[in-house]
């Protein structure tokens, strides 16, 4: 009887909770990924100055702090700042812009009072951890997706028989099926020539943008809704994925030594 009560703590109480854990801890690992790769392109006096504005915290533990008030309402106004909608026909200059910012504007405004002499080293850290966050998004394909279906929440699909969708599944749940701590899958990056870290930096946020709204494309056209996505899935694309937190993190790092 003992026995009985217990595992119904476990599934009642314990499990949830979990499951919730778990699906947080795996979003947040690409961002860290970019952050701990930025972090290995940064010049000596911008990981001076991140360091001293951070409190000595590194880019990836602040990483996921732009996700982690949204759970505050007093931060709301921030919420739309990390997704741009656009159609497939588009490209970001013709969109139109959400009024309440997007990707662009949030980034844009972070960089503004980064480096704004009159602000105070409190806002300028609470804007660098955003601008972190910001510039991971910006190249995950779903954030840069449709408005009809939430840059492809509303893409339901299956991730190994579970109810899952696009969205989730390009955020977190390949890298979480591949099974790599953030430190793993960042000292895995591919090797690249000091020219081919030019080529991928170059460019405006823009255009960067724009970029990664072609992959989005690809994307809505892996899968179709109601398929079950599996192995083959993550074959075809987890090294996509991959290659946009390498980029994502090179880019930030550029950013951010232009910004100090």
């Amino acid at each position: 009887m003992k026995f009985f009560y217990t595992c119904l703590i476990v599934t009642f109480f314990v499990l949830p909770f979990k499951s919730h854990a778990f699906d947080d801890f795996w979003g947040a690992t690409g961002h860290r990924v970019v952050g701990k790769i930025a972090d290995d392109h940064l010049c000596g006096k911008t990981k001076r100055q991140v360091k001293r504005l951070l409190k000595r915290k590194s880019l990836a533990f602040v990483s996921t702090f732009a996700d982690e008030i949204k759970s505050d309402k007093r931060y709301n106004e921030f919420y739309t700042w990390h997704y741009i909608n656009m159609s497939h026909e588009e490209n970001y200059e013709d969109s139109r812009v959400n009024p309440k910012g997007d990707l662009i504007t949030g980034i844009e405004y972070c960089k503004k009072i980064i480096s704004d002499k009159n602000a105070t080293d409190d806002d300028k850290a609470f804007y660098l951890k955003l601008l972190i966050h910001l510039v991971g998004d910006l190249h995950q394909p779903m954030h840069v997706g449709l408005q009809e279906d939430k840059g492809g929440n509303d893409f339901k699909v299956q991730w190994f028989y579970e109810d899952s969708n696009l969205h989730r599944i390009w955020d977190s749940e390949m890298i979480e099926s591949f099974n790599m701590s953030y430190n793993e899958l960042a000292e895995n990056a591919d090797v690249l020539s000091k020219k081919q870290v030019k080529a991928i930096q170059e460019g405006t946020v823009v255009d960067w943008v724009n970029e990664t709204h072609e992959l989005t494309k690809k994307v809505y056209a892996s899968a179709k809704p109601g398929d079950n996505l599996k192995y083959r899935y993550s074959y075809e694309n987890f090294n996509t994925v991959r290659s946009q937190l390498q980029i994502a993190g090179i880019r930030l790092a550029k950013v951010l030594n232009d910004l100090f």
